[in-house]
């Protein structure tokens, strides 16, 4: 990495690691992580005390992608994301989370996921 990306990724690492200090998820309440790379973006649902990944959603999932024909770019699909999240985390059985944004400003792609979310049902 040259010039001003590693600054960068390394202030996000930072401010993800003081974030992750004070969110943790359990099985009631998992933690919703979001990652964001150029093109598209994960959300997953973490239950930190067991150690495990309770689900996954990215903008690379079939269900999505075929409900982002109607949605407008990244943060079209960063909503549907957050609904189809939601859907998953209902047939579990889960409707509480808590939010990690994982050192993203919470604006644009990362709200439009949290947005997505409370829509689709979560309370976080």
């Amino acid at each position: 990495m040259k010039g001003k990306a590693k600054p960068r990724l390394l202030g996000r690492k930072r401010r993800h690691m003081r974030i992750r200090r004070k969110v943790t998820g359990t099985a009631e309440r998992p933690r919703l992580s979001v990652f964001r790379s150029l093109n598209h973006i994960y959300a997953q649902l973490v239950d930190d005390l067991a150690g495990r990944t309770i689900l996954t959603v990215s903008s690379l999932d079939k269900d999505v992608k075929s409900g982002l024909a109607s949605a407008k770019g990244k943060i079209g699909a960063s909503k549907a994301v957050g609904k189809q999240l939601a859907a998953k985390a209902k047939e579990k059985g889960i409707e509480r989370v808590c939010f990690d944004r994982s050192g993203y400003l919470y604006h644009g792609r990362v709200k439009a996921i949290a947005d997505g979310a409370r829509e689709g049902g979560l309370n976080f």
